[in-house]
């Protein structure tokens, strides 16, 4: 799971692992709009719905609401980032304190 950037720093390749080292899920539209969703609210939604957290899969989970109004159609994102959460992030049912724990120390082991 997960890798280095060249400057030492943590890279994020699943969705737990983003929430686990507090990097917010940002996907990009095409169109330039985006989204920032709440690390662990967003890792809660993939885990209830058995989703896989692959960050490349993810992409198949998100869309963007403007293209969608515009065409009628669901349009993906063409990237996701991970960023610094927010105050206005979207906020997503968060999962309860032991779930988060029990998972962190299954990542950690």
């Amino acid at each position: 799971m997960g890798g280095w950037t060249k400057d030492g720093q943590h890279r994020a390749t699943h969705v737990f692992e983003a929430a686990a080292w507090f990097r917010a899920i940002k996907p990009v539209c095409r169109c330039g709009h985006s989204a920032t969703f709440n690390p662990y609210g967003i890792w809660w939604r993939f885990e209830c719905r058995m989703w896989d957290g692959n960050l490349v899969k993810a992409c198949q989970k998100f869309w963007c609401v403007r293209c969608g109004a515009r065409t009628g159609k669901r349009v993906r994102p063409v990237r996701i980032e991970l960023v610094d959460p927010g105050p206005d992030d979207i906020a997503l049912p968060m999962p309860e304190e032991r779930e988060w724990k029990r998972a962190l120390s299954r990542f950690r082991a």
